[in-house]
């Protein structure tokens, strides 16, 4: 079994750190809440809705990775998920750099076989597929696991299932809200239907 897997707010919980370089960049006392709701929509929604420019976005990138380097953690029971698939593969919008070192950190790097990153590799930003095309070029993909709509539109483009991680709100073939439950719920079912 191959999964392709978002990793902001999917594999890690960045958004805290997302939230902080969100409000730093603003330069104005927001309620955090209320820009988390709009950041898991979308970053760039969540940029015109504030009325900051996109020409910061390489800004708020930076801010990104100093915050999360230093605060964030993968989501509990993700090593057992990970072991139990055949090949990870993560497609993201955060900087390659960040992605590896927060793996390498954790000791999580050996699961992954390849890691996307949209925009450093040229690609248009989710929810476009072409990113999750250029892995499909090169391996079989039975899953696409994200938090957000935009992670899981590609996939169901594509005809891949589906899981939503923490979002009843989104279309998915599969939601949970821990990891604890993948297996169960998620792995052993798609295994036995094959």
């Amino acid at each position: 079994m191959n999964a392709l897997w978002d990793f902001d707010g999917t594999l890690f919980d960045t958004y805290p750190s997302l939230v902080e370089g969100f409000v730093h960049l603003s330069g104005k006392e927001l309620d955090k809440t209320e820009v988390l709701k709009w950041l898991k929509k979308d970053s760039k929604t969540a940029f015109k809705h504030y009325g900051i420019d996109e020409s910061q976005r390489d800004e708020y990138t930076r801010l990104h990775g100093y915050y999360s380097k230093k605060d964030s953690q993968p989501f509990d029971d993700l090593e057992k998920v990970l072991s139990r698939m055949d090949n990870n593969f993560i497609v993201t919008h955060r900087d390659k750099e960040s992605t590896l070192f927060l793996l390498e950190k954790f000791n999580l790097s050996k699961y992954f076989t390849e890691v996307v990153s949209v925009e450093e590799q040229g690609f248009t930003r989710k929810p476009h597929s072409a990113s999750y095309e250029y892995v499909l070029e090169k391996y079989k993909i039975d899953l696409v696991v994200g938090d957000r709509d935009l992670d899981l539109i590609p996939a169901r483009k594509l005809n891949i299932k589906t899981v939503a991680f923490q979002n009843e709100n989104i279309e998915a073939d599969y939601h949970i809200d821990r990891y604890a439950d993948f297996i169960p719920v998620v792995l052993e079912p798609l295994l036995k239907s094959k």
